[in-house]
């Protein structure tokens, strides 16, 4: 959307670096728009997808003790400035490879929280790496060139390397990072002593696109699994169901609502077109704008709807604004009754990790029954997936991952540090009164 073909062909040099993640803390600013850049050492370019946990602890760090300043509220910045830092202290005008390394095992002594990263080098190379949890996804791949050289890629999910025709040669393990040199030479190194590899559930729910791999486990596999957890919970616990049609919420609950309607043994239909210039609503600042934008991002088939009993499937139901109106919008279009199924358990505590959950309080699940948020999103029926079936679904991809980040539904934070104080600190920060004082203040400067 941004960069034509005349842009990209100014570009000089054989290697480059790009980002696409919107800010975890919900800011606007421009200026923390990655990759971030610090021209000492060497020059050191950053893209970070992920979240720290003790970012203002390090930011104390990297005033007092490291002397280095920070020009934005970005725990990616800090990152930057914690790796500049540890790899200065190499002391050397040309570095090795082994200065690298060493500076990611100090990264890792001294950050919490969620990180895969990328980070360029000026004039040496492109280094890529991944926390001791594992928790945010990172793969990398390499692509022969008719000169007879190789190309590499790191990035966060293979179908970006697909798309390129580079070949995936493996995901990162936790604590593991892979260097390539500006002379395409690669390696790798274990650079975390203690590791436990936990990615984040809701990769496989939401985030990723169904064509990808992630961790040896193909997203779209894992989301027909979701869908025959949910109709088995159906056959299981109502079994005399009145379901007429199956009508996936586009575009993520597709996957799951076909291999639902299989097993249930009922009609799949597509009920709703979406209008693909309208962005994410859960992640988009103010409830005025994310009700805005339902009605402008899906358009019912009345055809489909009309004195049906409809079941409408999504991935997940986050503060429940977008299944409200889609539910009244299934009713507007002639619906009879309108039952609704999440893929993802109830979310009831926000992602610390890297995914923009809201406050707790914005959570419609939070503090309520399964009962109590039916009620509130208007359903006649409402059909969550249980937090084992969902493991269960993911996790039949690669056995050898034996726990998951699953945060956002059972409380549990794997990196040990998150307590009632942090999060009642992000739910300031993520909350939309807080979310709009800041955007009034930034358009305030401008």
């Amino acid at each position: 959307d941004v960069f034509s073909s005349k842009e990209m062909l100014k570009l000089k040099g054989t290697m480059g670096i790009a980002h696409v993640r919107y800010p975890t803390a919900g800011c606007t600013s421009s200026a923390e728009a990655q990759p971030f850049y610090v021209n000492s050492p060497f020059g050191l370019t950053l893209a970070h997808n992920g979240n720290l946990t003790n970012t203002e602890e390090l930011k104390v760090q990297v005033f007092v003790d490291d002397q280095r300043h920070i020009n934005t509220d970005s725990d990616s910045e800090v990152l930057l400035n914690v790796f500049a830092h540890e790899l200065q202290h190499a002391g050397r005008l040309t570095l090795t490879v082994e200065d690298v390394f060493e500076a990611v095992r100090a990264v890792h002594r001294r950050c919490r929280g969620a990180y895969a990263v990328v980070v360029m080098i000026a004039g040496f190379g492109i280094l890529g790496f991944r926390d001791p949890h594992g928790i945010r996804p990172i793969v990398y791949g390499e692509r022969e060139t008719e000169e007879g050289t190789t190309d590499y890629m790191i990035a966060s999910e293979s179908v970006a390397l697909d798309v390129l025709d580079f070949r995936v040669i493996r995901d990162l393990q936790p604590g593991e990072a892979v260097f390539i040199e500006a002379d395409g030479t690669l390696h790798t190194q274990q650079c975390a002593e203690n590791t436990l590899h936990c990615p984040c559930i809701f990769e496989y729910v939401y985030f990723a696109r169904p064509d990808s791999i992630i961790d040896n486990i193909s997203v779209y596999k894992a989301r027909m699994r979701m869908g025959n957890k949910l109709a088995n919970k159906i056959l299981r616990e109502w079994p005399d169901h009145d379901i007429d049609v199956v009508i996936p919420i586009p575009d993520t609950s597709r996957t799951a609502a076909s291999q639902m309607a299989h097993d249930l043994g009922v009609k799949f239909r597509e009920g709703f077109m979406k209008n693909r210039y309208i962005g994410r609503t859960f992640i988009m600042p103010g409830q005025k704008m994310r009700k805005k934008s339902v009605k402008q991002k899906l358009n019912a088939i009345s055809l489909e709807f009309s004195g049906k009993n409809v079941l409408l499937v999504d991935d997940s139901v986050v503060r429940g604004t977008t299944s409200e109106q889609i539910i009244q919008m299934a009713r507007d279009a002639g619906a009879k009754k309108v039952y609704f199924a999440s893929a993802a358990p109830p979310v009831r505590y926000p992602n610390v990790y890297g995914i923009d959950m809201p406050a707790a309080h914005e959570l419609i699940a939070h503090g309520r029954t399964e009962d109590e948020v039916c009620a509130a999103i208007g359903a006649d029926k409402l059909i969550y997936q249980d937090l084992n079936d969902l493991i269960e679904a993911v996790g039949k991809g690669n056995p050898s991952i034996t726990r998951f980040d699953t945060s956002c539904f059972s409380h549990e934070y794997i990196t040990g540090d998150i307590d009632d104080a942090y999060l009642a600190r992000i739910e300031a920060l993520r909350n939309d009164s807080a979310q709009e004082n800041r955007k009034l203040v930034n358009q305030a400067g401008n």
